[in-house]
């Protein structure tokens, strides 16, 4: 997961996609961009006009400056360098002036992904030190015809990443999910050994690159109430979770499990694990969340690129207001520029 700058000067911008329009995004974004703790110069892919609107609305005192240069151009490599100004690479459909804002738009899912593809091309291209996207949302999405159900299958079609995980993070946990966006019933009907032990090999790969980990303790939440229970509330832990963990530890993997998932993250929290693998998308981010929201950041694994994010929505009911809190923001930026910061 780590990419260092392989002998390139660390100067290549974060790239920060401002997403759904109609959200907090652009708010964030700017507050992030102008906040004395950003961690490394950052090139925005938006519209500058909605992020000149979220400056004024948020007090922000930064001047926009499109950048009309295609990718690979100097004004692209040297943004984010000039004290008091927000370079913004242009992209997407054309915006209405006065948008509706904390509003569900075709036009505004259109514009959040042309963002995040743009944001990917620059990435792959090497153009940029690491993607950090700002939030987008699924409604929008599929009004705009796109059949995503987020970020994280965007980025793996769009680079062509078949291998892919999503974990969450924050400074007291780490988890790696097994089934993302999908309804319990499906993420159920979908487990297998396979993709059990994927998910592990992930997290394990993650862990020893990006923290320099030499042998990550993963432990491997369980299905079902009591981690079934020898089968007494469902086959699963026994027929899925545990040949999937032994398997690994073949393989020289740290992992156990499958445990109880009503203790496993407090396990992890006090220092027993270094990562978890939940099985569900909420298995996993209710814990993380619970921790607080203006922590927690996303961080896509197997991506040719780092990509990081925040851990919250497009917050329609605070848009507009310039009261969006923007910390999960800035400590995804935080981690991409870790991320991509070369070890000794």
């Amino acid at each position: 997961m780590t990419h260092p700058e392989n002998g390139r000067p660390p100067g290549r911008p974060l790239a920060v996609t401002m997403g759904d329009p109609h959200g907090i995004g652009p708010e964030i974004t700017v507050r992030a961009c102008a906040d004395p703790r950003l961690p490394a110069p950052v090139l925005v892919v938006g519209d500058p006009g909605t992020l000149a609107r979220a400056c004024r609305t948020t007090g922000v005192a930064l001047r926009v400056r499109p950048l009309r240069d295609a990718a690979g151009s100097a004004g692209v490599a040297g943004a984010g360098r000039t004290p008091g100004v927000l370079d913004v690479l242009p992209e997407g459909p054309a915006l209405p002036a006065e948008p509706a804002l904390g509003t569900l738009d075709a036009g505004a899912g259109a514009a959040s992904f042309a963002y995040v593809r743009r944001g990917i091309e620059l990435a792959l291209a090497g153009e940029v030190r690491a993607l950090v996207t700002a939030p987008v949302n699924k409604e929008a999405l599929r009004l705009a015809g796109l059949p995503y159900p987020g970020h994280t299958e965007i980025l793996a079609e769009l680079s062509g990443t078949r291998r892919y995980a999503m974990m969450m993070a924050n400074d007291d946990l780490r988890i790696v999910l097994v089934t993302v966006h999908q309804s319990l019933r499906t993420a159920i009907d979908s487990l297998t050994v396979a993709r059990e032990l994927e998910t592990i090999r992930l997290a394990d790969e993650a862990l020893r690159r990006a923290c320099g980990t030499t042998a990550p303790r993963i432990a491997v939440a369980g299905l079902n109430p009591h981690a079934g229970e020898n089968g007494l509330f469902g086959r699963e832990d026994l027929d899925i979770i545990a040949p999937a963990v032994r398997a690994a530890r073949a393989e020289g993997i740290d992992a156990s499990g499958p445990w109880p998932a009503d203790t496993v993250f407090m396990r992890a929290r006090a220092g027993e694990f270094d990562v978890v693998v939940a099985q569900y998308h909420d298995q996993g981010l209710i814990p993380v969340k619970y921790l607080g929201l203006e922590h927690g950041v996303n961080i896509t694994l197997g991506l040719p690129f780092v990509r990081t994010s925040v851990d919250h929505g497009t917050a329609f009911d605070l848009a507009g207001t310039g009261t969006a809190d923007h910390t999960s923001l800035l400590t995804a930026l935080r981690h991409a520029a870790e991320l991509t910061t070369a070890r000794p």
